[in-house]
């Protein structure tokens, strides 16, 4: 098995020497995603809840650029700059995410790139 490289238009370029998502097989891993409008190259505006719902928008298009869904999402990886925000990305998480839920990690960091509030990365079957 070799790995393929994984590019949509629909969700923002790599902002760094990365790809958007990797396959192997049957598993997609999609690398750190920010609430980036994929339009504009910019963090979208509107706080937590606008960035936490384009982040989620920008990992449903990636999937689906694969023929694969939010439903296949097998585990999450959450970076919160506030954990304050949890119970936001909680509310926002159950709408894009149907059960059963995938299994999850959140973390508070110091900082993200862009001064994002937050950033999700997703391993999926495809």
């Amino acid at each position: 098995m070799k790995k393929q490289v994984i590019h949509t238009d629909k969700a923002p370029k790599a902002i760094g020497p990365y790809s958007q998502a990797v396959r192997f097989g049957h598993l997609l891993f999609i690398s750190g995603q920010l609430g980036i409008d994929p339009a504009s190259g910019n963090l979208v505006n509107g706080g937590f809840e606008a960035e936490a719902r384009q982040v989620l928008a920008n990992i449903q298009a990636i999937l689906e650029s694969q023929k694969s869904g939010m439903d296949k999402i097998l585990k999450t990886t959450v970076f919160l700059t506030n954990m304050e925000d949890f119970a936001v990305l909680n509310g926002i998480y159950g709408t894009f995410i149907p059960e059963p839920y995938p299994a999850r990690s959140t973390i508070q960091v110091a900082a993200l790139p862009k001064g994002a509030r937050i950033e999700m990365e997703v391993i999926a079957e495809v």
